[in-house]
């Protein structure tokens, strides 16, 4: 049986997308370059990738950039680096995860984030609903993917709230995804990197095709919004060195190859025939310890891939490998609040 076509988005909708994005794009890159000074690597051969990548229906796979996550600036205002010929074209734009209780805490955020690419994402020390598989993951999955017209129109991620699905556009096939695998605000003084979650993992595991895998490293922005700053605490500081380097594509069978065969095999002896992209409906697959070794380790590599740039960017020392271990950080479990000094390296934590 044929799969009908894939649904075009509305007129409506995509003139309202593009211009948020477009004029996100525009204030991100007027505070960037006018008001700061900006050092960039690598941008040329990333802007490279995004040419290619301009006609939906070329796409070969996803894009996934992945990179560190040192102020509440990071997104939107690191995509001011973009030329703002690109900044009204929503098609090859980012799609990120952003969290729930805040980017859409009433319908006016609601539409405002919905139209600017982001997933409403629940963090699990404040939500039931959180973790690394949550419906944002799985529409991560998927907008890694091919597309699909099977999957329904709208999703919900805590059963009352009603999300519009992006993979079911034809425009969103093979889309660009950015995360921030630390999952939270990490200021720390040389910008070392905490453990990553899963949830990278599983977008760099279970994506249809293994998506282009692309690392990051951002430096300055937690000088502009640092987590210590007084009056006026709402107002970003001006005048900060901000520097942003974009690694290369990773070779992904060098990088994951021996995890994604591991994990294509136990996907084989759990359920056969698999399920809906991005759903996990066997327990093996999400809590069983051959799986969580495999996105540990999946984890692992990425990080070390991050900190690879971060080391060719210069002026900072190695990172210690204790940070890169989820254990480490266990003695800050406790704390309820979302922004607070870790008790681990004395470091600025915000998870709003």
């Amino acid at each position: 049986m044929s799969q009908s076509p894939p649904p075009t988005l509305s007129l409506s909708w995509r003139m309202a997308s593009a211009t948020i994005m477009g004029v996100t794009g525009i204030i991100s890159r007027s505070f960037l370059y006018g008001l700061n000074s900006v050092e960039v690597t690598g941008l040329s051969r990333f802007l490279e990738i995004l040419e290619t990548r301009k006609d939906p229906e070329k796409r070969k796979r996803g894009l996934l950039t992945v990179s560190n996550h040192v102020s509440v600036l990071d997104d939107p205002v690191v995509w001011g680096l973009l030329p703002l010929s690109q900044a009204f074209d929503p098609t090859n734009l980012r799609w990120t995860l952003g969290a729930h209780d805040i980017c859409f805490a009433n319908p006016l955020f609601a539409a405002f984030f919905n139209y600017g690419q982001v997933l409403p994402t629940h963090r699990l020390k404040h939500s039931v609903h959180g973790g690394p598989f949550q419906p944002a993951v799985t529409q991560a999955i998927r907008l890694l993917s091919r597309q699909s017209s099977v999957y329904p129109p709208f999703y919900t991620t805590n059963g009352t709230d009603r999300v519009p699905t992006p993979a079911v556009h034809a425009r969103n096939r093979h889309a660009w995804v950015h995360v921030f695998p630390e999952g939270l605000v990490h200021q720390h003084p040389s910008s070392d990197l905490r453990y990553f979650k899963w949830g990278v993992a599983r977008l760099i595991l279970e994506a249809d095709p293994a998506p282009d895998v692309l690392p990051m490293f951002i430096d300055g922005t937690q000088n502009v919004m640092p987590e210590d700053r007084t009056f006026p605490r709402f107002a970003p500081r001006i005048g900060k060195r901000i520097r942003v380097a974009f690694g290369d594509v990773l070779d992904y069978e060098a990088t994951f190859g021996d995890l994604k065969r591991r994990w294509d095999a136990l996907v084989r002896r759990s359920r056969p025939g698999s399920g809906s992209l991005g759903e996990l409906d066997d327990d093996d697959l999400k809590f069983g310890r051959e799986a969580e070794m495999i996105r540990i380790e999946v984890a692992r590599r990425m990080r070390e891939e991050v900190l690879k740039v971060r080391g060719a960017m210069g002026g900072f020392p190695e990172s210690d490998p204790k940070l890169g271990e989820a254990g480490t950080w266990a003695v800050d479990e406790g704390i309820k609040q979302k922004k607070y000094k870790s008790r681990v390296d004395g470091s600025d934590i915000n998870q709003d």
